[in-house]
């Protein structure tokens, strides 16, 4: 019996090694491209450039003469790590601060900046705006190619604030970090979150709390506005002020089947049709033909769409006729779309007879249609007319001057394939989502709960993304009380959506922001405490 299992455990102990070596059949050929296909992978993933959690940058340094004053200031372009409440990085989010050399950090205000989309980095604010350097426009005309016109900004805020413009995730050198994608920040609230992460990161890591802070939007960036305060507010970083650029707060107004929009858009439509002298009777001044139109779009206007299909056919005619002399359209054309001028249509029908057809940023730009029948145009020219000149001139920029080489590609945009916005939104103190944000009842409850803040909104006569009629509409509805009223403003401009693209208009919003951030500031130091409610007797004891 012994002999026998010491026989079987024999052949198991030959066989076993028998096994293991048997003969592999497969192909050389197969094998070495095998071999080489995991060479190529881990080739790539050691070239494979990661976003930083470090937070690197480099600092450069310049000078530029603003109001005759020759101003020294540090650049800082680099990335600052944004991490969830359990200290865990999350994302990395690049940006480029200007700050003015001498000044004492812990009293120098400060101003975030960011652009729109959603999607948008912010390239357009921080090469057109207020940074010390810009892109040379010219006003309305397409920028010629290379080589473009770019140095010092006799217009930068520089002389009011030190400046920080932040990319948002995706855009840009922005990216996120560890398992984390861009889905976890597109979205209204996940966005403003990252965006209130980013500013309280760079306030604690630069020592600003106790500087006076402000917020600079464009497009939606001013809707991101109104979520990013209230979030620093409840997170115990309060604002002297926000800046609204061109602004679009509420998107509730754009659903169809509703009649707002079409009166948002109306008075932007007839500045439009003075603008490209398309009116019979042109009045000689903008501002006060458009209070004019501004009375009937609120008046008559209002009234007639509310009454939807009850209307009388007299009282519809009548309408179409008087909206003809405001906005340069046939009464005929109006009629047809039942007093609802869709701005596609608008920008394609307004002149039509001289074969051209508008701009949606700036409807001072003009395209030629490929087909002068077109219902609507093939491009917005107010757009196309920039972006080489922008782009190009930062890429040179942030290269040779700001000394920033990241190997990573720098997007213009986060749509890339996979973009999907979340457009719900939790506004404070509600008991359920908006399914279409209006982040202007957030601004409303920041202006409640930081009564000493400051909003100052600016608008382009000629943007038709964003009117200027819809911003007015917006906070006339936030319904402030009248002591909080007083610290709204709102300053025009004959300019589309980036009001900078016009040099004149530059300058003149340049002056308007260093009044505006002057008297913020010296309130900011005057002010008292709101008054406590006095307690009255009832005469009980």
């Amino acid at each position: 019996m012994r002999s026998t299992i010491a026989l079987m455990m024999l052949m198991t102990a030959v066989a076993a090694p028998a096994q293991e070596t048997a003969p592999d059949k497969t192909p050389a050929a197969t094998k070495l491209a095998k071999s080489h296909q995991q060479e190529m992978i881990a080739e790539a993933e050691d070239a494979w450039v990661k976003p930083p959690v470090d937070e690197p940058a480099s600092v450069s340094h310049g000078a530029v003469t603003v109001e005759g004053q020759r101003i020294a200031y540090t650049a800082t372009a680099g990335t600052l790590t944004i991490r969830d409440n359990d200290g865990k990085p999350t994302g990395s989010m690049f940006y480029t601060a200007y700050t003015k050399d001498g000044a004492a950090p812990s009293s120098r205000p400060v101003t975030f900046f960011y652009n729109g989309g959603p999607g948008s980095a912010t390239v357009w604010l921080h090469m057109g705006s207020f940074a010390p350097v810009r892109v040379t426009t010219a006003n309305p005309e397409y920028i010629r190619p290379a080589p473009y016109g770019f140095g010092p900004n006799p217009h930068s805020l520089i002389d009011k604030t030190d400046l920080v413009f932040i990319d948002m995730m995706g855009a840009g050198w922005s990216r996120p970090l560890g398992a984390k994608t861009g889905k976890d920040f597109w979205g209204v609230d996940q966005d403003a979150d990252a965006f209130a992460r980013t500013i309280e990161r760079y306030v604690t890591k630069n020592g600003r709390w106790t500087s006076p802070k402000f917020l600079f939007g464009e497009s939606y960036g001013t809707l991101r506005n109104g979520a990013v305060a209230a979030l620093l507010e409840e997170r115990g970083l309060s604002l002297n002020g926000i800046v609204y650029l061109s602004s679009i707060m509420n998107y509730g107004v754009r659903q169809p089947g509703y009649d707002a929009n079409y009166l948002t858009l109306f008075p932007g439509y007839a500045a439009t049709a003075w603008y490209h002298n398309h009116l019979q009777n042109r009045p000689p001044n903008l501002e006060a033909f458009l209070q004019e139109v501004r009375a009937f779009t609120s008046g008559p206007y209002a009234a007639a769409l509310a009454k939807g299909s009850t209307i009388s056919p007299e009282e519809k005619r009548q309408i179409a006729e008087q909206m003809s002399k405001y906005i340069g359209i046939s009464p005929d054309f109006i009629m047809r779309a039942d007093l609802r001028v869709d701005l596609n249509h608008f920008r394609t029908e307004l002149l039509r007879d001289r074969r051209l057809a508008i701009g949606r940023l700036d409807s001072r730009y003009t395209l030629i249609p490929s087909d002068a029948n077109a219902e609507r145009p093939d491009d917005d020219p107010s757009s196309t007319a920039i972006s080489g000149a922008f782009i190009s001139s930062f890429m040179d920029y942030a290269k040779k001057t700001l000394g920033y080489h990241p190997t990573m590609p720098y997007r213009i945009s986060a749509r890339q394939p996979g973009f999907n916005w979340d457009w719900k939104h939790e506004a404070p103190g509600s008991n359920f989502s908006q399914n279409t944000p209006n982040t202007a009842i957030d601004l409303a409850y920041t202006m409640r709960t930081n009564p000493y803040l400051k909003v100052l909104f600016l608008n382009g006569y000629y943007d038709m993304a964003t009117p200027f009629y819809g911003t007015e509409f917006d906070v006339s509805h936030m319904l402030l009380e009248p002591s909080l009223q007083r610290n709204v403003e709102f300053k025009y401009y004959e300019s589309g959506h980036m009001v900078y693209l016009n040099p004149a208009e530059l300058a003149k919003m340049h002056d308007d922001l260093a009044v505006w951030y002057d008297q913020t500031l010296s309130d900011a130091r005057s002010s008292q405490p709101p008054a406590k409610p006095v307690a009255t007797s009832t005469g009980a004891n």
